[in-house]
């Protein structure tokens, strides 16, 4: 550790922060919004509660810019008021890794100098030397500057040029808060901070100007990767080359303690000063404002002091004193200088640190036009937020795969080194684009499916024959297995056989399998399944509207059952009943001219009245389904009943399949706590007095293990539950959602549900949850070549062994993490395999099997391993391992394994892959730039860190429904995506670009869009011109906007269009209808809209993106030291 620097004594990560200086610290949870019901955290399906309103910090929005000011170079992030969207917006940063085949280079950006910016005499030595001996060449000077290098400056750096603040250094003798966006005042006698972790991200000792913060990539020729030298030319002319580029030899770089060069020298002067900022302005450095052009600046300005040149994608600023982080220590030495005024320690920019935004925009240019052909082993896809076409090659398609990492290290020693987790997401039955094929359905007679006689896996690309073709070895385990005589084909002079392109199963990675009598049940084929459908009646239900709302729905809806391809009519039979404190069937006989109702009310031994009648055809019951519809909500219209029981309704549903001899589901609509006498009775036993304890686990956990026993039973009989709840008040989702969990099933949860703002929302989950495709009475197994194995499963379903995944029913939305371990060493040259088969029932009753394969490559060197991650997948596995977490640990402990386990990786990475540098700068790899940014937002989300408004059932439905999430959805859900929809271009099709997560980002003349997969803000700034109010609202004001629109106004303007069309084209990508939610700029509502801001603070004590960057830095130091 080098001397000048201090060791970090801040608080533990997710403490409450003290309040910023400067600004006065809001009290929130006060009021509740006039006729919403109080505490209830609308972000999740519900009303929103009022907040108290904070005092706006001054400033902290940014004004737009005007023009007239020299364009940014491409490698400059712009305003948010900014018209233009630059493609790069934050330098080089880059995304996807490249192939094991051939690396993929991305065209960086450049990041300017900023006009003005002068060389400054050599004797002003910066105030922090590097210690270490000095290079000895240019070359090796260039190397040890290389990469993309996360370092910060000391503490003399001014604000990197080109970046989103426009660049005039603050006053000297001023620091910038953290996150407060106000100056205080920094005293001369403390001396310059040094650059120490306690300053946010004490990245680094000096920062010469153009040595950066080193996201690096490794190039993939080289093994043992000196990473490109960055550009060390100094002068008015010189722009960074980009990265991974042959650089021109340029002027040598910056001089190290030790070394003196000629020419224009390049250390900075600590004591740059310039004009105080205006006070409008606080919180921003002022500048001259951007354009809307791009291109580099015209390099006819002299340089001025007082501008560090930034690298690609560097960031290097340091941040000063922070709450939680001590200061620098009083009268600092200045080490290797004579002590001059003291610099002003700065904050490290925002737009310097690695940009979600940034990463998606770059893999969108570089992969989005391409398709992706999957046929070479160990290809790394493009990004979800990618839009792309896969052609399937003998891989299985990305969108029912992905890895962690698609190469992996040949030993468990070195997993173990790296503690990269292994793990495939797998969503068997994913909905693809139109433009790509679904699977083929092969049929091979009686005989079945051709497979290996000691792994039983099946046929696939994989397999090697030989013999002529009489015979195949196993990809899997290596047995040789016989050929089956209607099987044989003679083998090309490659050893292909001649067959291979005419049969899916040996040229594709996807295919379909019809099953044979013997992968039945009971050796028998299985009927079509049933839907049957079971509404609660109680007085919440019928007085709320609700009842009638899913009679009139139904009546429309369920000629749109699921149906088998070219099908006339759905095979799928239904059934209703109703229920409170008993139970209610309905015979719907064709045959009969009204619907017959029989009641049981022994709910404590459930059974079904009637067998036939009950579970019909839709067509040939039409009327009297009809009929029955028209009848409930006016049979139950003066319920008195308040009471629901839950357990015996599953049950029912249960026994009704079990006479049928068919799978099916359950869509129960279920409004209260099922309070009444009746076996699965629950007691309310919310207690927030148990966060933050060790008891806390308890809140996730199910309070009885009867729905344990009752979800076994149905995953048995192929019935699976999907629940829709309506709660007022407490309901235990943790326990009411074993079931549905359990049996593969979906919860939706609309609290405090209002017929005019929530029927739209319901109706389309409804509908579309009732028409996807699901697969019944389903098993999963995932085979691994030797070397590897499953042995972690993460989702929605139930186990009854160690290797087969069951699930009642199994539906296009839902994934399955399955994570492996190795049991022996792996070979470079034969890679690994794995081959996941489904085996199920489709909606017209025909049982079959989907096999997906995918090849992925093995290394030796830990380079190779982080060269080719994929850190959306990585997230989406560490948020399920947490969130399973918390069902056995407390609370913190599952966090801090989670910064510990991160740590580790990064540091791993740092120690045995990146170039020698100094201590202080924190090096990340490439693909995994994003780590610290994404690992924060899953430690900030409501399961691990709940705000005050956060109820416990809505952490329990939060923690159900992460876990068998895909990785497009997560990849949203823990960092939303924001749009500026004033910016957004009304004769384009296409989405505005977005922008990062922080408040700082919004502009109070714009209206911004917010979606996180569960709902859309639409968020208004105070000063947005009235033109656009009333061509998107309908309304002239700012303050006659409402709160309560659930939709926006249909108006005959582009604008408007163009915004709905946006919402239309987000709500067609996700997998639940999500809630729209008005935002006024200073509303109590703007406290939840800013929970979702997730580059800043939290109100419920979690980092801010720098911040946490800063602590895992010190977390990767301590590791490394």
């Amino acid at each position: 550790m080098s001397v000048n620097q201090q060791a970090h004594t801040g608080p533990p990560y997710g403490q409450p922060q003290p309040g910023y200086q400067g600004f006065q610290q809001p009290a929130y949870g006060g009021q509740s919004l006039p006729g919403a019901p109080q505490s209830q955290y609308g972000a999740y399906n519900g009303p929103v509660p009022g907040y108290q309103q904070p005092v706006p910090p001054q400033g902290s929005l940014r004004a737009p810019p005007t023009s007239g000011a020299p364009p940014p170079a491409s490698g400059a992030s712009h305003p948010s008021g900014h018209v233009a969207y630059s493609q790069f917006e934050h330098g080089d940063v880059q995304n996807g890794i490249p192939a094991s085949a051939a690396p993929m280079q991305r065209p960086p950006a450049s990041q300017p100098f900023l006009p003005g910016s002068a060389p400054t005499p050599v004797s002003q030595m910066s105030t922090f030397q590097q210690y270490g001996p000095p290079p000895g060449s240019v070359q090796q000077l260039r190397n040890h500057m290389a990469g993309m290098t996360i370092g910060s400056t000391a503490a003399s750096a001014p604000p990197p040029a080109g970046l989103g603040y426009a660049s005039v250094p603050p006053v000297s003798g001023s620091v910038s808060a953290t996150g407060s966006g106000l100056y205080t005042p920094y005293s001369a006698s403390q001396g310059p901070p040094p650059p120490s972790v306690s300053q946010a991200l004490p990245v680094a000792q000096p920062l010469f100007p153009g040595q950066t913060i080193p996201t690096q990539r490794l190039p993939a020729q080289v093994p043992g990767f000196t990473p490109p030298p960055p550009s060390t030319g100094v002068g008015p002319s010189s722009y960074p080359p980009t990265t991974g580029a042959p650089r021109p030899p340029a002027m040598p770089g910056p001089p190290l303690p030790g070394q003196t060069l000629a020419g224009p020298p390049s250390s900075q002067p600590n004591h740059v000063s310039s004009p105080p900022p205006p006070s409008t302005m606080a919180g921003l450095h002022p500048g001259p404002p951007m354009s809307g052009l791009h291109g580099p600046p015209p390099p006819t300005h002299p340089p001025q002091p007082g501008y560090q040149m930034q690298q690609n994608g560097s960031f290097g600023q340091m941040r000063g004193p922070q709450p939680n982080y001590g200061g620098a220590y009083p009268g600092a030495p200045n080490y290797g200088s004579p002590p001059g005024p003291p610099p002003p320690p700065k904050r490290l920019d925002p737009d310097s640190i690695p940009s979600p935004i940034q990463v998606i925009e770059d893999d969108r240019n570089n992969r989005g036009s391409e398709p992706f052909v999957t046929g070479v082993r160990g290809q790394v896809p493009p990004l979800v937020t990618t839009n792309f076409l896969v052609k399937d090659q003998g891989n299985a398609s990305p969108r029912y795969i992905r890895c962690t990492s698609y190469n992996i290290p040949c030993t468990s020693d070195m997993a173990k080194q790296s503690q990269v987790p292994l793990a495939a997401v797998i969503k068997p039955l994913a909905t693809l684009p139109p433009e790509e094929t679904l699977p083929y359905l092969v049929d091979h007679g009686e005989s079945g499916p051709v497979r290996c006689n000691r792994c039983k896996a099946y046929m696939c690309p994989f397999m090697q024959f030989i013999e002529g073709g009489r015979r195949f070895q196993c990809c899997f385990c290596s047995c040789v297995t016989e050929v089956p005589p209607h099987y044989f084909q003679h083998l090309d002079h490659t050893g292909k056989r001649v067959d291979f392109y005419d049969r899916p199963e040996l040229s594709l990675g996807s295919y379909e399998f019809l099953a044979t009598v013997d992968y039945c049940k009971n050796n028998k084929f299985p009927s079509p399944p049933a839907f049957i459908f079971m509404i609660d009646v109680s007085y919440n239900a019928v007085k709320s509207g609700l009842v009638r709302l899913i009679c009139e729905e139904l009546k429309s809806l369920l000629d749109y059952l699921p149906r088998e391809g070219n099908m006339e009519e759905s095979a799928i039979r239904v059934g209703f009943v109703t229920y409170n404190k008993v139970l209610h069937f309905y015979n719907v006989k064709s045959s009969l001219a009204q619907p017959q109702m029989m009641v049981v009310s022994d709910v404590a031994d459930m059974f079904v009245p009637l067998l036939d009648g009950f579970l019909v055809n839709v067509n040939e019951s039409r009327t009297v389904i009809a009929s029955l519809l028209d009848q409930i909500p006016e049979m139950f219209a003066d319920t008195r009943e308040t009471e629901t029981v839950f357990a015996p309704v599953i049950q029912a549903g249960l026994e009704a399949l079990k006479a049928a001899e068919c799978a099916g589901k359950l869509f129960i609509f279920h409004t209260s706590l099922p309070v009444a006498e009746a076996p699965g009775k629950l007691k309310n036993r919310d207690d927030r007095k148990l966060i933050n304890t060790d008891k806390e686990k308890t809140l996730f956990q199910p309070q009885t293990s009867f729905y344990n026993n009752l979800a076994k039973d149905c995953v048995a009989q192929g019935c699976c539950v999907d629940l829709f709840l309506f709660p007022n008040q407490y309901l235990d989702v943790a326990t009411l959602g074993v079931v549905p969990y359990q049996t593969g099933g979906s919860i939706y949860k609309y609290a405090y549900f209002q017929l005019e703002t929530d029927q739209y929302r319901f109706l389309n989950d409804l509908r579309r949850d009732v028409q996807k495709e699901v697969g019944f009475d389903a098993v999963m197994r995932v085979r691994t070549s030797t070397g590897i194995r499953a042995t972690d499963f993460f989702g929605a379903f139930y186990m009854s062994n160690t290797t087969d995944v069951e699930m009642a029913g199994l539906d296009c939305d839902k994934t399955i993490t399955v994570e492996f371990k190795h049991d022996d060493k792996l070979s470079e040259d034969s890679g690994a395999l794995l081959q996941c088969a489904l085996l199920y029932t489709s909606c017209a009753g025909q049982r079959r099997l989907r096999i997906h394969n995918l090849s992925l490559n093995c290394c030796t060197q830990l380079a190779d391993l982080y060269r080719n991650c994929e850190t959306d997948t990585l997230i989406n596995y560490l948020a399920k391992y947490a969130y399973r977490g918390v069902l056995s640990s407390p609370v913190k402990t599952v966090r801090d394994a989670l910064i510990n386990q991160c740590a580790q990786i990064l540091a791993c990475y740092r120690k045995n892959c990146a170039s020698p540098s100094s201590a202080g700068q924190l090096i990340l790899p490439e693909c995994m730039k994003l780590l610290p940014v994404y690992l924060n937002c899953v430690l900030k989300s409501d399961v691990l860190q709940p705000g005050p408004e956060v109820t416990t059932d809505d952490r329990a439905y939060i923690r159900q429904l992460v876990t068998s999430m895909d990785v497009a959805e997560t990849n949203v859900f823990f960092y939303p995506r924001l749009l500026p929809l004033t910016k957004a271009d009304v004769d384009s099709d296409s989405l505005p670009a977005a922008i990062r997560n922080s408040e700082e980002r919004l502009s109070k003349g714009d209206i911004y869009l917010l979606e996180n997969g569960l709902n859309i803000f639409v968020w208004v700034g105070v000063n947005v011109q009235q033109s656009l109010i009333q061509n998107l609202f309908g309304v002239s004001s700012f303050s006659q906007i409402s709160n309560a629109l659930s939709t926006l106004p249909v108006l005959e303007n582009p604008f408007s269009k163009k915004v709905r069309s946006v919402v239309d084209m987000l709500q067609g990508q996700r997998s639940r209808y999500m809630k729209l939610i008005i935002v006024k700029q200073e509303d109590k509502l703007e406290m939840l809209f800013r929970h979702f801001l997730v580059e800043d603070k939290s109100l419920s004590g979690g980092a801010s993106y720098v911040d946490f960057l800063c602590h895992m830095h010190k977390e990767i130091r301590q590791l490394l030291s």
